[in-house]
């Protein structure tokens, strides 16, 4: 997968969150019994992420992707502190839901470092 699709798809995962997270709170504190201010922090953080998830997309620069690759492993980790924090709480729904998301956006970083590499690279030619 290329960047820019990874990009694509990650502000499509970021848009959902915001859907999710701002529109359903209470209903997905109640299914995964995480704090709904927890769920609603990560709906407004998804916001100017996802903007510049689809900024990058369409004219990518090596810092911003750069910082891109670093708010996502950011993400993960604060994912596992909140899995810590909130494990005792958490319905099984709850676990699939931190650790799937978390796994999601471990991937994307992983595309996006890849891509962040070849960003502005032009092979050799002999």
């Amino acid at each position: 997968m290329n960047l820019r699709n990874t990009l694509l798809l990650d502000a499509a995962s970021a848009a959902t969150f915001i859907v999710l997270c701002l529109g359903l709170p209470q209903a997905l504190a109640d299914l995964t019994g995480l704090p709904r201010s927890i769920i609603a922090i990560a709906g407004w953080i998804c916001i100017p992420s996802a903007a510049l998830f689809l900024w990058q997309a369409v004219a990518p620069t090596r810092s911003l992707v750069a910082l891109i690759v670093a708010g996502n492993a950011g993400w993960v980790i604060a994912s596992v502190g909140v899995w810590f924090t909130y494990f005792g709480q958490l319905t099984p729904l709850g676990h699939a839901f931190v650790i799937a998301q978390a796994a999601a956006v471990e991937f994307f970083t992983l595309m996006e470092w890849r891509g962040l590499r070849n960003l502005g690279h032009t092979p050799r030619t002999a």
